[in-house]
């Protein structure tokens, strides 16, 4: 339990990190990110303050999809965006085209290794992944076409208010699942390593 809990929040807080990786490459983000900075833009407020609210608010529409929120679905509101402000306090704003992508690139690899590290842990999807998979139980539909409208309605919102659309956005999407398919069975392996460690013997 121990060991999950600690990846769990080791990867919630990378999650946050990728984020702060993305805004100062300035190259574009994922769909939700490009969100962000558009609400972020248009209320002059921290982005990490936006990501706590838009989950809190994504969090209430589980309540019609009767989804159930697990110990990662809370912490995953609340840790990203500390976590995210934290980082770009500490992650100065960089110049050079060449630095930037080189930070973009790594966002993305972070964002994936951050996904499969939390999902992994087992303790519940974040807000907006389970706004998806709540979609899906209820209505029939793929989880792709749910995926997919979901990110491009909130992808064009965010870009109609200023929010950061480029070339970072479009890597986002071609990469990342790849990346995850990747790396979320590793660490669904260590996890079911532990458990086998703990489980008893039962003698007959």
């Amino acid at each position: 339990m121990a060991r999950r809990l600690l990846q769990l929040y080791t990867g919630l807080v990378l999650y946050g990190v990728s984020t702060a990786m993305f805004v100062r490459a300035n190259l574009g983000a994922d769909p939700w990110n490009v969100f962000h900075l558009g609400v972020a833009r248009i209320f002059s407020l921290n982005i990490g303050m936006v990501m706590i609210v838009v989950g809190a608010l994504v969090l209430l529409l589980w309540i019609p999809l009767r989804q159930k929120p697990g110990l990662g679905t809370i912490s995953n509101v609340i840790v990203l965006g500390l976590a995210a402000d934290a980082a770009l306090a500490l992650m100065p704003p960089l110049e050079s085209l060449a630095a930037r992508s080189i930070l973009l690139l790594a966002a993305i690899l972070v964002n994936a290794i951050a996904t499969g590290m939390y999902i992994g842990a087992g303790f519940g999807s974040g807000p907006r992944d389970g706004l998806m998979t709540g979609i899906n139980a209820r209505t029939g539909w793929s989880v792709r076409s749910v995926r997919t409208a979901i990110e491009l309605t909130v992808l064009l919102a965010g870009w109609l208010m200023g929010g950061t659309f480029g070339v970072g956005t479009v890597l986002y999407a071609l990469a990342i699942g790849p990346l995850i398919q990747l790396c979320l069975p590793w660490f669904r392996i260590h996890i079911q390593r532990e458990k086998k460690l703990v489980e008893p013997t039962i003698v007959p």
